[in-house]
């Protein structure tokens, strides 16, 4: 045993150690999820279910709000991220490449929504949203949706096109190209990576939105995660499980279709303040 565990070294074993226990860690919630959310019949102390079912999917669609508001939080979350990269690009772009007064201080400004509790500002736009008469209103929603977003939306693609060098810019321009052709050509898609990592999160980040959502959009906007507390708080917990896998399954497909675009490199640089 002794020669075993030299031959493959020390190291190696705390390594796979470590592995093991972040595989359970972040796999285990997961897999608990899908148990339960196929589970018919399920005592403690057994390992297993006694027996299978899809009853608890077939109770949780026919729910009449559940079908409304799952579509209710993707046309949101499209809306959003639609929205956001509209006008969070170009004012990216402009950190990146205009210098002007303040510039460093506004963009710095974009990270003040995550800087103080979610609730303590939500309130405060609440107040001036009831002035505004945005309450209730899809356009009030997808507002505080894009306040909590900004950051994501500006930063790293800000990062993103400080990454793509001048002089590429400079030669296509050289060869006759023309501002407009040269952003579209050389500029925005070598910047591709940044917005899509910063679109994918916004989208992830509006369609997981609970707070602001419930301040500013009940009792005539319910979004899943709105209905997913009254169903955790109401039904047991094996319906709880099938609304947590409808909720979780687009942030793993998001992922994973964008998966060549989020690597340490992207995220790391949409946080270099230069």
């Amino acid at each position: 045993m002794r020669w075993y565990l030299k031959a493959i070294g020390t190291r190696k074993i705390v390594e796979f150690i470590v592995l093991a226990l972040f595989v359970v860690f972040f796999l285990g919630p997961l897999l608990n999820l899908a148990i339960l959310a196929f589970t018919g019949k399920w005592t403690y102390p057994d390992v297993l279910p006694h027996q299978w079912s899809l009853k608890w999917w077939s109770f949780v669609f026919k729910q009449e709000d559940i079908p409304q508001s799952i579509g209710l939080s993707f046309l949101i979350a499209a809306i959003v991220t639609a929205l956001s990269i509209a006008l969070c690009v170009p004012a990216a772009y402009a950190f990146a490449r205009i210098r002007f007064p303040l510039s460093r201080f506004f963009l710095f400004s974009f990270l003040l929504t995550h800087a103080f509790p979610k609730m303590g500002l939500y309130v405060s736009i609440a107040v001036l949203f009831y002035k505004l008469g945005l309450m209730n209103t899809l356009l009030g929603v997808v507002l505080i949706h894009m306040i909590n977003v900004l950051m994501f939306m500006t930063w790293i693609p800000t990062a993103a096109f400080r990454n793509v060098h001048r002089a590429q810019e400079e030669s296509a321009r050289d060869v006759g190209a023309g501002p407009f052709r040269v952003f579209l050509k050389i500029t925005l898609p070598m910047a591709m990576p940044g917005i899509v990592v910063a679109s994918v999160f916004t989208f992830l980040n509006s369609l997981d939105e609970a707070q602001g959502t419930f301040l500013v959009g009940i009792p005539n906007y319910k979004t899943m995660p709105i209905v997913m507390y009254s169903i955790i708080s109401d039904y047991p917990a094996y319906a709880g499980a099938v609304f947590s896998i409808i909720l979780t399954a687009p942030t793993i497909i998001l992922l994973l279709a964008a998966k060549r675009f989020v690597s340490a490199d992207v995220m790391s640089s949409g946080f270099q303040l230069k």
